[in-house]
């Protein structure tokens, strides 16, 4: 996720190469705008999303155990999904929501070689019976930046044995769960991952291309599987959306499995324009700090109805960060952006790009890799200084509730910031074809 990328020499070098490389390609104007601010429709995923182990807590070794130690706060047991995911998941069907993200760590199933924990298999059967009974679709991510601590010991990605061990795991996970119909995400943010694998030691940056191709190895042939077992699947890897670098990123991972995606899983939260540079707040871990620009959003996913026709589009992530639940400097509410994000995906939709959801990050705070000063929930929890672990509504609660309830924001609905002079979201298309508030 965008939101804990970490890693801003590399990034700014993509950026700058991607700048080079977009700023000759003429973009085709394939998208007129619709009249009006259509529903988004009975069949729409709306969703929250999750990490297990960033929510989850009492975790066996990991490669994210053990970088947690040496980060700016004590992992502890985060807010503790692993013993309260029943009132969570009560939470998330309280909003309404149709959809619920989370991640099957393989470091809790297989905590040593070969040992496979069937508790850790039941605890994952009981949270995924909670999500259907209370009538939610679960989205299953395979590989949300954790394994573990006896693969980081093999040496991690750069070990060329991982890719028959990721599979054992994900074809236990695919054949245990295929039954419930989920959608599935292969790996949570590729480019991320891979950054934040240098970042923390887990990966020599002479192995970047390495770890790259074995995940879509890994990604093609899970996806494969998962069709044999599951007819009719909805399989993706989504992606970190970075403004200005996207067909770089898409370069190293996406690209490679185009023709293994059935849906694109896109997760947006800040742009960047002329005016507005603070995007770069998000790679220092200052999130807070980051200027939202809603809109970017449509840019977003028009940049990918473009590179993939008629392909359905899904926000796995999307949400906003406060500096330990204190107000934002900019003045932003949840609320407010949550309306507004909705709004530009609405008009995305209206205006013919196939959008079938999106899923708010996150239900409650957690642990943002290394830290629990973003928080970004819809339910605050102050883990470091509550011993109870509360779960406090923002005023994202009630916004969320509603737009869920009515299909998204009213037609004639004005976001509450208007949009960037020149979007740099998507350049230089972005910025020379603008989109409007009508």
């Amino acid at each position: 996720m965008l939101k804990s990328f970490a890693a801003p020499a590399l990034v700014l070098r993509m950026i700058g190469s991607a700048l080079l490389l977009i700023g000759f390609v003429a973009v085709p104007q394939n998208f007129a705008a619709a009249e009006g601010l259509p529903a988004a429709g009975d069949d729409f995923h709306w969703g929250v999303a999750m990490s297990e182990f960033q929510s989850g807590g009492y975790f066996p070794d990991s490669n994210w155990t053990r970088y947690a130690q040496r980060s700016a706060d004590p992992y502890r047991n985060s807010v503790d999904f692993y013993h309260r995911y029943p009132e969570d998941i009560q939470r998330a069907a309280d909003l309404g929501v149709n959809t619920f993200r989370l991640s099957i760590e393989w470091a809790r199933l297989e905590p040593a070689t070969g040992q496979w924990d069937e508790q850790a298999f039941e605890y994952y059967d009981d949270v995924l019976r909670e999500i259907a009974d209370a009538g939610m679709r679960p989205m299953l991510t395979l590989d949300h930046w954790v394994y573990p601590g006896w693969v980081a010991d093999q040496g991690g990605w750069a070990n060329p044995d991982i890719v028959g061990e990721w599979l054992d795991n994900a074809r236990k996970v695919v054949d245990r769960y295929a039954h419930l119909d989920p959608l599935w995400v292969t790996f949570n943010e590729g480019t991320a991952y891979v950054m934040q694998e240098v970042k923390h030691g887990g990966l020599s940056p002479a192995d970047v291309p390495v770890m790259f191709d074995r995940m879509a190895q890994a990604h093609r042939s899970i996806y494969d599987y998962i069709h044999a077992v599951q007819p009719g699947a909805m399989v993706t890897t989504n992606a970190s959306y970075i403004p200005t670098a996207e067909p770089v990123m898409d370069a190293q991972l996406i690209d490679k499995v185009a023709d293994r995606l059935d849906y694109v899983g896109i997760d947006y939260y800040y742009g960047v324009s002329p005016t507005n540079p603070t995007a770069v707040y998000a790679l220092l871990d200052e999130h807070w700090k980051a200027t939202l620009e809603p809109e970017g959003v449509y840019y977003a996913l028009r940049y990918y109805a473009r590179k993939f026709p008629g392909k359905p589009l899904y926000i796995v992530e999307n949400g906003m960060p406060t500096d330990n639940g204190a107000p934002r400097a900019d003045g932003q509410t949840r609320a407010a952006a949550l309306r507004d994000d909705v709004y530009w995906i609405q008009r995305a939709k209206a205006d013919g790009m196939n959008v079938i959801g999106y899923n708010y990050w996150s239900l409650t705070d957690n642990y943002e890799w290394g830290t629990y000063a973003p928080r970004f929930g819809l339910y605050t929890v102050d883990v470091l200084t509550d011993p109870e672990l509360t779960r406090r509504p923002t005023d994202g609660v009630d916004a969320y509730r509603d737009i869920i309830r009515t299909g998204g924001v009213p037609d004639g609905y004005t976001p509450s910031r208007p949009p960037a002079g020149c979007s740099l979201v998507d350049a230089p298309s972005s910025c020379l074809d603008p989109v409007t508030v009508d």
